[in-house]
């Protein structure tokens, strides 16, 4: 139960380190510290993932690792342009409530269903504390709860992904719900559901296991994937592909998106290039999880360094979802090089792309240390030849 007396002693220590309060929790009696300690700790955890949350002291977070897995601000807010405003959606696997939260936000009605009663305890005192009226809280297992759910326009679930004894778990048979097992009695209740998965999981084969799935949705943020978004429909609108689309949210500027289906990816065939022409591209973490590595070429008029590399290169410079670079020269790969670069080039971010050599071992050969502005792409050529494309952001580049 988490008391006032509870909530004042969190919000006094809330950027402690959750340790040294255990270890002096004989200095403080009145409190159950380990349970405080390990609030402490999850909201810790949503620091830079919900920093609205985080900034609000009449929050509650129950656990660290309801926190671990919440969504982020960014992704939840996308979801909200997967709903309809006037829905009643039911999230079957609550947890902190972040995915209800935002739902509520743009549907006329949420019901958030969770296992563990403190879960739920934090959700209604949350809800309130945000002045959300739209939430309905149930405790207990969703998939008994099922045949007392009417009139549910979509399921939301995200299964849990962790096994015995606190493993990790990717594949959807090991997680719960099983969504392999239960996506047909959802159906049967609701016309849609959006399940987020594992950005472990193979999309390809996650299309097998999940038949009727109309869209799917490849989030990043700040060019690190985190969520899969499949949305499965009981009556697709067209016995075709679904559309595959990468969005990633990067640390500053624009959203970044790419629409693409498989069909579109088996069908395109990118040139391939001599060498590096004067720009540089390397597509978000969105589109390299999804695949589109031959369509992205053919959309933007690219070609490839080599068909197995997903390096892309243009003589002007054109507008990219990912990372563009501007070209400085290209450096012949072997054992003078290995040895003599560092002099050249002491300090770089490396990036290897088809290459034999890891990052780790090409900076234990090469001795450059990390950071600095300049970008080395270590990578293989269309002819096969090994190479080290020195690159700079083109922000970098005087335009006097």
């Amino acid at each position: 139960m988490q008391t006032d007396k509870l909530k004042a002693f969190i919000q006094e220590h809330r950027e402690d380190d959750p340790v040294e309060l255990l270890l002096g929790a004989s200095r403080y009696p009145e409190v159950d510290v380990p349970y405080a300690a390990e609030l402490i700790a999850a909201r810790k955890q949503i620091k830079d993932k919900l920093p609205h949350w985080y900034a609000d002291d009449s929050l509650l977070f129950p656990s660290k690792l309801a926190a671990e897995q919440c969504s982020s601000e960014q992704t939840a807010r996308y979801k909200q342009r997967l709903a309809e405003s006037d829905w009643h959606l039911a999230d079957l696997t609550g947890g902190l409530g972040v995915d209800s939260y935002f739902f509520s936000q743009k549907i006329h009605q949420v019901t958030y269903i969770e296992r563990f009663p403190s879960y739920c305890e934090a959700a209604r005192s949350n809800f309130s504390a945000l002045g959300i009226g739209n939430i309905r809280v149930i405790q207990g297992n969703s998939v008994d709860l099922l045949p007392e759910l009417e009139n549910v326009d979509c399921f939301y679930l995200d299964p849990a992904r962790r096994g015995e004894g606190n493993r990790r778990v990717f594949a959807l048979s090991d997680c719960e719900p099983d969504l392999t097992q239960l996506l047909s009695r959802l159906l049967r209740k609701a016309p849609r559901v959006i399940a987020k998965l594992s950005p472990m999981l193979d999309i390809q084969h996650t299309l097998k296991q999940l038949p009727g799935t109309e869209e799917v949705h490849v989030l990043s943020v700040k060019n690190e994937c985190k969520e899969l978004l499949f949305i499965i429909a009981r009556d697709p609108a067209e016995k075709k592909e679904p559309a595959i689309y990468c969005v990633n949210f990067p640390a500053e500027g624009e959203e970044q998106s790419y629409r693409f289906t498989l069909a579109e990816e088996r069908e395109s065939h990118a040139g391939l290039a001599d060498g590096a022409a004067a720009f540089l591209y390397e597509p978000n973490a969105s589109i390299l999880k999804a695949g589109a590595y031959q369509s992205i070429a053919i959309r933007y008029g690219l070609r490839k360094l080599h068909s197995n590399s997903h390096l892309y290169t243009s003589e002007r410079r054109i507008a990219f979802p990912g990372r563009t670079f501007v070209v400085e020269e290209s450096i012949p790969c072997n054992g003078k090089t290995m040895k003599t670069i560092a002099k050249k080039i002491p300090q770089a971010n490396l990036t290897v792309r088809n290459f034999p050599l890891s990052v780790r071992e090409l900076r234990q050969r090469t001795k450059i240390a990390e950071g600095g502005e300049v970008y080395l792409f270590a990578t293989t050529l269309a002819s096969g030849a090994k190479v080290l494309i020195r690159c700079v952001k083109p922000d970098a580049v005087s335009t006097e």
